[in-house]
């Protein structure tokens, strides 16, 4: 069964989504981040998947009160993922409730840093962030090309103990057009005991049971939900 996971990406402390990762292509949504939360815990999910865009931008954590927040009032397990390049970022987000941490900037810029973390913590609370466009790995709340192909950085870390990443093709984010299964696909069958988490263009039920149907292990969602291409209680079989 595919894990769902639901999204909540913010700036300035409100629900926000991009398309393609551009800043100045955004949409802002009227649910309080905390009462998102609440909904997606009310209809039986478990984990969620909070970005502080703000804090990926400008190159540390920013939006941690409503980090805070969510975590005291839901049981989620929240995956806080933005803005992660220092021990204090870290610090921050473990401290005001996040149970898992995502870096991918970090991962490129400070390897030894991100090594550092994944020793600490383990591959069961530090994921790496495997956001890519063309192949490439991006980085900087996707405002930075870096060269590095996805499979190379996914070789890469997995020889450095990584257990979980989660992927998202830029390209697609946001758009609501459907996933990179073809992708995602490969990835599945190069590193067969990497738990992927697919991301980006999520756009119907279909999508979601075309990506078990090839035994993806888990899928984040948001535009989609956000814009009632998918109805919270739909997800109830997957739970």
């Amino acid at each position: 069964m595919i894990e769902i996971i639901p999204a909540i990406d913010l700036i300035n402390g409100k629900c926000v989504r991009l398309s393609r990762g551009d800043y100045t292509q955004k949409t802002e949504y009227r649910e309080n981040p905390v009462e998102m939360a609440q909904r997606f815990e009310d209809h039986g999910m478990k984990r969620l998947h909070l970005v502080d865009l703000d804090g990926a931008k400008a190159g540390k954590v920013m939006n941690y009160r409503v980090l805070e927040r969510i975590a005291g009032h839901t049981r989620l397990v929240i995956d806080a993922g933005g803005g992660l390049y220092s021990d204090e970022d870290l610090r921050i987000v473990f401290e005001n409730g996040a149970s898992m941490a995502t870096g991918g900037s970090l991962a490129v810029k400070n390897p030894d840093l991100f090594k550092k973390w994944l020793e600490k913590y383990g591959s069961q609370r530090i994921i790496l962030g495997s956001d890519f466009l063309d192949g490439n790995i991006v980085i900087s709340g996707w405002q930075e090309q870096t060269g590095y192909s996805l499979y190379e950085f996914l070789q890469d870390w997995i020889a450095e103990g990584i257990k979980q990443t989660i992927c998202t093709d830029v390209s697609k984010d946001g758009l609501l057009q459907g996933s990179a299964v073809t992708i995602y696909r490969a990835i599945r069958e190069r590193f067969p005991d990497l738990y992927m988490v697919a991301s980006g263009g999520i756009a119907s039920m279909e999508d979601i049971h075309e990506l078990e149907r090839w035994g993806i292990p888990a899928v984040i969602i948001g535009k989609a939900i956000y814009e009632g291409k998918i109805r919270l209680n739909e997800l109830a079989k997957f739970l």
